[in-house]
């Protein structure tokens, strides 16, 4: 059995990676909080961004993550249609969570529902991009670990959505992302230390991208997504906000429906008792 290696740059990937997670959670909460303040299009549209902020920053996680990851004796390559696909099942899966708790009218059962859909989409993501490995040899998962990470995932996603529901205030906000990527990294390295590699040593190529020919790229393009979000969700007015300023606006601008109510002829007699210059 090949050593696993799950931190071939030391602390720079496992922390990196989380911080990854903790900007989507932060972000996908926020956008969620968002959400529950509007109604029609726009709440439909928080609850998009959502969707793919969390799912975009939990498969940027798990690939910064697997840029530590090695196996003595064999390369490491990505086949890159699958690896795709648990990027568009991260946000599809996610995003019927989301919209679960978004719209639903019973919140207990919104949020059990969100969160086992949401859970189930998070392992779904891990484990499909783990089926995207290519290398030398068999891999094989410990049954026990992998149901210990489906496990974590399944409870890390019903907080986070537990917090959208009852966490406002941007402090609380911040604390439940920290605690979201916490979880969302033990779900992935608890399915990391789960793998089981057989390596069978061959002069043979193998197909599919190295990760820094297809995953480190996109995992930057995507963290920049995950930034530039952040920045507009910062600077976007909530409906409060919006509210005030409307208020705000009514009460300083000249009411032209005003009407007149003094009595025929006052106006004319002022003017006439108005000594002239």
């Amino acid at each position: 059995m090949g050593h696993l290696d799950h931190a071939t740059f030391g602390w720079l990937t496992p922390a990196l990676s989380y911080a990854m997670a903790c900007v989507g959670a932060a972000l996908g909460l926020r956008c969620t909080v968002r959400a529950l303040d509007a109604t029609g299009r726009s709440r439909r549209n928080w609850l998009l961004t959502a969707a793919s902020a969390i799912g975009t920053g939990i498969w940027t996680m798990h690939f910064v993550a697997m840029l530590g990851f090695g196996v003595t004796g064999t390369d490491i390559r990505f086949d890159v249609p699958l690896t795709i696909l648990s990027l568009v099942v991260a946000m599809a899966v996610v995003g019927v969570g989301v919209f679960a708790v978004g719209y639903g009218r019973d919140r207990v059962r919104s949020l059990l529902v969100g969160g086992l859909t949401t859970g189930v989409g998070v392992a779904s993501m891990h484990y499909l991009g783990m089926a995207a490995l290519r290398l030398h040899g068999d891999v094989r998962f410990d049954p026990l670990l992998v149901g210990v990470s489906v496990l974590i995932a399944v409870v890390a996603a019903t907080a986070a959505l537990w917090a959208a529901l009852n966490i406002h205030s941007p402090a609380a906000v911040a604390v439940a992302s920290l605690v979201m990527g916490a979880a969302v990294s033990s779900m992935h390295y608890t399915g990391m230390f789960a793998v089981r590699v057989d390596v069978a040593p061959s002069g043979a190529s193998l197909p599919g991208a190295t990760v820094m020919q297809f995953i480190f790229p996109l995992a930057v393009g995507l963290g920049s997504y995950l930034f530039i979000t952040s920045a507009f969700v910062a600077l976007s007015p909530t409906a409060k906000e919006r509210a005030a300023y409307a208020s705000a606006g009514r009460l300083t601008e000249p009411d032209d429906r005003a009407v007149d109510v003094a009595p025929p002829g006052f106006r004319a007699a002022q003017t006439a008792r108005t000594p002239a210059n």
